[in-house]
């Protein structure tokens, strides 16, 4: 009979921008006495989404929100959802873009994450926001 658990992360952001949460997520796994299984990472917010991506060059998560903002600018004309501002949509398709759960292998109590790699809450909004990560482990 397999283990599991759950618990829900809360990750303040100061604005638009990769926030990361590694340290978070692997106590949580170091906690839950589940030596192998299938960790679920799930953002419950439509304008921000998950990434595992380099975490050793910020430069990385820099040239990241380069990139978004040139393919997804504020404010486009002709845009409808303007309703918290001219972030608004352009957030909103950032979050399309990308993801908003990841599945990350659980090895011998750790997640089984490269090296240089580390798990972020990318916000999409210019404003802070306090955003909910679920977290769901399951295995033996």
């Amino acid at each position: 009979m397999g283990k599991q658990t759950t618990t829900t992360l809360e990750i303040n952001c100061r604005g638009r921008g990769l926030f990361e949460f590694t340290d978070r997520v692997r106590s949580f796994v170091a906690e839950s006495d589940i030596g192998q299984g299938l960790l679920t990472l799930f953002c419950r917010h439509t304008s921000a989404s998950l990434l595992i991506q380099e975490n050793a060059d910020p430069d990385v998560c820099h040239d990241l929100e380069s990139f978004f903002a040139a393919l997804s600018p504020d404010g486009q004309p002709g845009w409808r959802h303007r309703s918290e501002g001219p972030d608004d949509m352009s957030a909103h398709i950032r979050g399309a873009l990308t993801q908003t759960s990841l599945s990350i292998p659980v090895l011998d109590g750790r997640p089984a994450l490269g090296t240089w790699q580390g798990i972020y809450l990318w916000e999409h909004r210019t404003s802070p926001h306090r955003r909910q990560v679920v977290l769901h482990l399951l295995g033996e």
